[in-house]
């Protein structure tokens, strides 16, 4: 008899470092699984959806099938998208201008865009007061050369000139 001790059981072939063993691979998930899985995340126009999977190897007419399918079933919806963009925007002190830009970006129709900004039931010309607010202090620019800064930032922000006017002039005792 042997010194060396009998091992009965079969060996399993071992798996590379970092491998578990009896782990089965994840099939692909479908199109329509990436596209909800980018939906659960965050609203996505139906441009974005498809461009985010056809830049993931989905072929276009696969990405433009996928997205059309969730659109279809409630879980896409571009109207709901775009509200969702203008309450985001507003509160992070962007105005209708700059809003209606990058709604235009996503391929939403201009009926659609003006639709949503004109259900947004904020006030713009508060939201530039407040953002010139948060930037200059409570009592707002202080001299003309402030009230130009407080101007230019709420033009490159997408306020219009109304709101721009009234924000850059604006008394915190009125």
């Amino acid at each position: 008899m042997s010194d060396e001790p009998q091992d009965n059981q079969e060996s399993e072939p071992s798996s590379g470092p970092g491998e578990r063993k009896g782990r089965r691979k994840r099939a692909e998930p479908t199109p329509v699984q990436r596209a909800l899985g980018l939906l659960v995340r965050r609203e996505h126009s139906r441009r974005e959806l498809t461009r985010k999977l056809s830049a993931r190897g989905i072929d276009a007419a696969e990405a433009a099938a996928a997205v059309e399918r969730l659109a279809g079933e409630g879980w896409q919806d571009d109207a709901r998208f775009a509200e969702s963009l203008v309450r985001g925007r507003a509160g992070s002190g962007y105005g209708p201008l700059y809003i209606r830009a990058e709604l235009a970006t996503h391929g939403l129709p201009g009926e659609a865009i003006a639709a949503v900004l004109e259900a947004y039931e904020g006030d713009w010309s508060a939201n530039a007061r407040d953002l010139v607010r948060r930037r200059f202090g409570p009592a707002g620019p202080a001299d003309l050369a402030q009230r130009r800064k407080a101007a230019d930032l709420l033009a490159r922000r997408g306020f219009d000139a109304d709101s721009i006017r009234a924000a850059s002039r604006w008394d915190p005792d009125d």
